[in-house]
């Protein structure tokens, strides 16, 4: 009986087709790998090209941001429950900076660090994304102090005048009335063509159910957003919160309106670095706090600011000139009346 010889011609034909056919891709991805967890922070190495708040992604799901860049380790923030990540979790870098939600559909509704709704009423359809780290405008863009904010309070209007694209401090004891300033200068805003952003830092969920309550009474909420990070949540999205809330009023600022914030209080915000600080073993200073915590609210504060009426927001891909100044993808050029822009 005859033995059946293999058709080398048909294998071979149908290997260079396979080989033709073949369509390859290679990706580069970061990978770690989570060396231990602590209270809301994970030391992870292996992810050599992550970058400072880079949004990490854990195997379960859960995200994270690169907050401490060591030699051999990054010091990752998770943004949710932890208790689920062990060590020996992979984790994943996005190559996305840290970013929050921004828009007039964020007006009415309270949200938290992240832009997720907490309110109930349905997602949320912003215009855009903000990095929640953003270089503060420098003098050339900043206009003067010449327009008044009325707290509605006459002894304060009458001694301590405040104005647009000025900061100040409301310090005093527990339960003295502190918010109830914050909510009365909220409420007087009203037809003043202003908007309101109110952020509660470590604050207990109902007293902030309270401050919503408040403002919704009076008709505050339809110029407001409530950005809510409350004691009950990590360290790491208290130390968020502020962060977020200045993002959003940058968005309004950009557009040419005047928006307040009121952070209450920085003093949880200090107190949620501070416990992120020793768990990555950073060297405490005074009473435990960081050497870079005077910083860290100083850059954040002078964030917010009044732009000159003269600067014109030009969109991307438009021709400018040397002198221009580009700031987050946009161009900020001159008064095209005194100057011609080619």
């Amino acid at each position: 009986m005859a033995a059946l010889a293999p058709d080398f011609n048909n294998i071979t034909e149908s290997l260079l087709q396979q080989i033709e056919a073949f369509d390859y891709k290679a990706e580069a991805r970061s990978v770690g790998t989570v060396e231990a967890v602590y209270d809301g922070i994970a030391l992870v190495s292996g992810l050599e090209d992550v970058k400072a708040n880079e949004l990490v992604q854990f195997s379960n799901g859960v995200t994270g941001l690169a907050l401490d860049l060591q030699a051999d380790a990054v010091g990752v923030t998770i943004m949710g429950d932890y208790s689920g990540i062990e060590s020996g979790d992979e984790v994943r870098g996005t190559g996305l900076i840290s970013s929050v939600p921004v828009g007039s559909a964020l007006i009415g509704r309270v949200v938290d660090p992240l832009g997720n709704p907490l309110d109930g009423k349905g997602p949320i359809a912003a215009a855009d994304y903000r990095p929640i780290q953003r270089t503060a405008p420098g003098i050339i863009e900043r206009k003067g102090v010449d327009t008044p904010v009325q707290t509605g309070i006459v002894s304060i209007d009458a001694m301590f005048p405040i104005g647009r694209g000025q900061r100040e401090l409301i310090i005093g004891d527990r339960q003295t009335g502190k918010t109830a300033i914050c909510l009365d200068t909220i409420i007087n805003q009203k037809g003043q063509d202003m908007i309101c952003i109110y952020v509660a830092i470590g604050q207990r969920v109902g007293q902030v159910a309270q401050v919503v309550d408040t403002l919704e009474k009076y008709g505050a909420m339809d110029y407001t957003v409530v950005v809510v990070a409350g004691a009950s949540d990590p360290a790491p999205l208290r130390y968020l919160s502020p962060y977020s809330g200045t993002a959003i009023g940058e968005y309004f600022m950009d557009q040419g309106q005047d928006a307040l914030i009121i952070y209450d209080d920085l003093s949880k915000h200090a107190w949620a670095y501070r416990q992120m600080s020793l768990i990555l073993r950073r060297p405490p200073g005074r009473e435990a706090y960081p050497g870079d915590i005077f910083s860290l609210h100083s850059t954040l504060l002078e964030r917010a600011v009044r732009l000159r009426d003269d600067l014109i927001i030009v969109e991307k891909g438009t021709e400018v000139t040397a002198d221009s100044k580009g700031v987050d993808g946009k161009v900020y050029f001159g008064n095209p009346e005194e100057e011609e822009i080619e």
